[in-house]
């Protein structure tokens, strides 16, 4: 079985680079990136399973990146991510077609769930 393939797009250096390391000691190939134009671009130059995707980022936000994202690679599944959630955030996300919606601090455990979920539909 290959092993799944996420990027990690958020604004917080800190952030991306931990959860990408705790992602590689369980054998999860990920890559981070701290821009939604980078995620963009790292996205036309190879394919993922699924992006995990900050809503708040300055430049391209994430709603607009999982617009682009899901018109261009409808089959690739985004989970947003955020801190300040609210009901019409995650309504926005579904419509957008976001497959999860998540509060930070996220559980890595659960967040593995997620992944596992995301990559078995």
């Amino acid at each position: 079985m290959k092993p799944m393939r996420i990027l990690v797009v958020d604004d917080e250096i800190e952030f991306v680079t931990t959860l990408v390391e705790r992602l590689e000691l369980r054998s999860i190939e990920a890559e981070g990136v701290t821009r939604g134009s980078e995620a963009l671009q790292r996205i036309a130059e190879k394919p993922f399973d699924i992006v995990l995707l900050d809503v708040k980022m300055p430049g391209i936000g994430g709603m607009e990146v999982i617009r682009k994202i899901k018109q261009e690679h409808p089959e690739m599944h985004v989970i947003l991510l955020t801190g300040h959630g609210s009901a019409e955030a995650v309504e926005e996300a579904r419509l957008a077609g976001a497959f999860e919606f998540l509060m930070k601090p996220v559980n890595i455990d659960e967040l593995l769930r997620i992944f596992r979920l995301a990559s078995s539909d």
